[in-house]
């Protein structure tokens, strides 16, 4: 009788298992993953594969994977990779729902690899395996005790919902699961998916999320394959308060590079991921301590949004430096409500600054019951929506005896709560060690690491309205041709946008007839599909007044931009109104990437994009309100509201244009990018004029 279930459900929650290579021999692959089975006192249907043994540790061996049993759920191929594709074709002759592909020497070698990993995803996508790997260090089940795994593990299975634990990396999903293990977070899944050549990461996820065992994610990926499967998956998992905490590397170009001879991935632009992960409330890790505390975290307090932290400290220069480092990970430290502060001035001594972070002087070594009593007082406060407790820690007797006071007050409370002994490697006692694992409440050994993880909560800010992203497809089409600017602002005012006065001129002539058109100075530029950066040849001269200054400019034009690009053909020119001086240029664009979708970049101009990258990106689609606040966000926003008496500029045009621009693209398949450089900005009321463009589009 076949099974119902889905591939992807039969590989990692298997009823039936077999081993293709099984081995006695100590410390072999083959004898690991059998030694694990035997760890986890697996009970369910075990068959294994050997063409030289006949039994292994008395279980009964056949020769070959003709020989099993149809239907079977789950096999590992302990196998070499010179018959890995043979021995996938021989386990979809049987009916086999999952496939673990551990051995190395596929994609991430080369084109040779690249095909026969292509021929086996081939085999397994025809015949409905769910194929995990090649290049992977296998998966444990430790809900229902599945080991399929050639690392040696303990068991270990906690109680209550765990972390699923997915990473491509093989080394990093042990490193991850021990590190969550280690401070008493239990894991549901640890999942390698290697080289991905029919199951991704994202597939994995999506088959978890609903997992009643699973109430968070631990995610480490050098490339999202789908990026639609991700975010959906992603949504879900907000939906049901199932966080996801994701450390994706990639950002600089040597970065990349090592992914691709790592896992075979084509990583995308990292940037856009971010971007678009940001927006399904995905929590993004810089580092592996901040994956590994955020996730702690995000696990224990699913719910929780950390918009202001109180921090209660027994020392004076922790709170100095709580003061600084939470302005350094923009993570907001509000004002004590003044109720709060009577009753905290009732706790303490006259001479302690009521403030946060609060100081509790060194009165709490003589009277531990402070450290309990003003954290509750803390924590009623409504501002205060998360507390970190940074204290030292001191011999054991008094970390025991700050952790007596502190406990009830943390292991009840509604909010967020984590707890700082410093001293870095100092032993703690294993008594406090043994029972703050127990209790759940998040431990750290500095009050960095803590921060770092709770500005990440902070940072949380999930987008209902986000569109539907693209799918990574093998774009074979050409490359996109730049539209010259007249062409360009046509578009633009089709769709609505307000351009300067202009048309585009084919001679002299032309052009002084042009210019009379228009009431004041000009400017000309040169027009050609080919010179996407006039200024940088000489194609552009402004302020001309009067016919003879526009023939003179025509004139110097076509000798500069003809020794600049001999033999370039040109469209002839544009003759365009001079706009009036502005208070303040910015640069805006939208871009499709070809795995996410539309996406659209803010900044302000000059210097501010050039030297201070000061520029915010976002999806497009979104709406009026999120695309101010992201402008907001800008480190030079002041600029436009009106820094130092200055005047305010027209935000809701630049809002205007912003949105205009993703939904341009968004309805228009055919444009790559639109890029408008400069948008002169004007006080409030009185609009933006688009002064330059920049389009590209294909057009097949």
């Amino acid at each position: 009788m076949s099974d119902s279930r889905s591939s992807i459900d039969r590989l990692l929650r298997p009823r039936s298992i077999a081993i293709v290579g099984a081995s006695p021999e100590p410390f072999s692959l083959g004898n690991n993953v059998l030694s694990n089975f035997a760890t986890f006192a697996y009970d369910g249907p075990l068959h294994l594969v050997s063409r030289k043994n006949a039994e292994i540790d008395g279980r009964r061996c056949v020769g070959s994977i003709d020989q099993l049993p149809s239907g079977i759920d789950l096999v590992g191929l302990v196998v070499p990779a010179s018959v890995v594709t043979q021995s996938v074709a021989e386990c979809a002759e049987r009916d086999v729902g999952g496939v673990v592909v551990f051995a190395s020497g596929f994609a991430e070698l080369g084109e040779d690899g690249v095909r026969a990993q292509a021929e086996m995803a081939r085999i397994a996508e025809d015949a409905g395996i769910a194929l995990l790997g090649p290049n992977c260090l296998g998966f444990t089940n430790f809900v229902d005790g599945v080991p399929m795994t050639f690392e040696r593990i303990s068991p270990k299975v906690a109680s209550g919902t765990g972390v699923a634990v997915v990473a491509q990396s093989g080394a990093m999903t042990g490193n991850i699961r021990e590190a969550l293990r280690s401070r008493g977070v239990p894991v549901s899944y640890a999942i390698s998916t290697g080289n991905e050549a029919v199951t991704a990461a994202e597939q994995v996820m999506s088959a978890l999320v609903e997992d009643p065992s699973v109430g968070s994610f631990a995610v480490f990926v050098e490339q999202i394959r789908d990026p639609g499967v991700f975010m959906e998956c992603a949504r879900r998992a907000w939906a049901l308060d199932k966080p996801i905490v994701l450390m994706h590397p990639g950002r600089s170009e040597r970065s990349r590079e090592a992914a691709q001879s790592h896992t075979g991935a084509m990583a995308g632009d990292h940037a856009v991921m971010e971007t678009f992960v940001r927006a399904c409330g995905v929590t993004l890790a810089d580092s592996f301590d901040e994956l590994f505390d955020t996730t702690v975290l995000r696990h224990r307090y699913p719910q929780s949004r950390v918009e202001g932290l109180g921090i209660m400290t027994n020392s004076g220069a922790v709170r100095g430096f709580a003061l600084d480092f939470g302005e350094t990970v923009a993570l907001p430290l509000p004002t004590l409500k003044a109720e709060t502060g009577t009753a905290l001035s009732e706790l303490l001594p006259d001479f302690a600054v009521i403030d946060n972070p609060l100081d509790i002087t060194a009165m709490g070594m003589s009277k531990p019951s402070l450290f309990g009593d003003t954290s509750a007082a803390m924590l009623a406060d409504p501002g205060i929506d998360a507390l970190l407790v940074a204290a030292m820690g001191g011999a054991p007797q008094q970390v025991m005896a700050k952790w007596k006071s502190l406990r009830p007050v943390l292991t009840t409370a509604e909010k967020p709560v984590a707890l700082v002994f410093l001293g870095d490697e100092l032993p703690m006692p294993a008594e406090f060690m043994d029972d703050i694992r127990a209790s759940g409440v998040p431990f750290f050994r500095s009050p960095e690491r803590a921060m770092r993880a709770l500005a990440n909560i902070a940072r949380l800010d999930v987008v209902d309205d986000l569109p539907a992203v693209g799918v990574r497809t093998v774009d074979d089409t050409p490359a996109p041709e730049v539209v010259p600017e007249h062409r360009g602002k046509a578009i633009l005012a089709d769709v609505g946008f307000k351009v300067p006065a202009g048309r585009l001129a084919t001679s002299a002539e032309e052009a002084v007839a042009a210019a009379a058109e228009i009431a004041g100075p000009v400017a000309l530029k040169v027009q050609a599909a080919s010179i996407a950066h006039k200024s940088d040849m000489g194609g552009v001269k402004l302020r001309l007044d009067g016919g003879d200054a526009v023939r003179a400019a025509w004139t110097e034009i076509e000798s500069t931009v003809a020794k600049a690009a001999p033999g370039v053909p040109i469209d002839g020119m544009l003759v365009e109104e001079m706009a009036p001086p502005f208070p303040l240029e910015m640069v805006v664009s939208a871009r499709r990437d070809p795995a996410w979708g539309v996406v659209v970049i803010a900044g302000l101009g000059g210097v501010f994009t050039e030297l201070m990258r000061d520029i915010r990106m976002f999806p497009a689609g979104l709406s009026a309100d999120r695309i101010r606040r992201e402008i907001e966000a800008l480190r030079g926003a002041p600029l436009l509201t009106g820094y130092r008496g200055g005047a305010a500029l027209d935000v809701d045009a630049v809002v205007d244009v912003l949105d205009r621009l993703g939904r341009l693209l968004i309805d228009d398949p055919s444009l790559q990018e639109v890029e408008i450089n400069p948008l002169a900005v004007y006080p409030r009321g009185e609009g933006v004029r688009i002064l330059d463009v920049l389009m590209t589009r294909r057009t097949s």
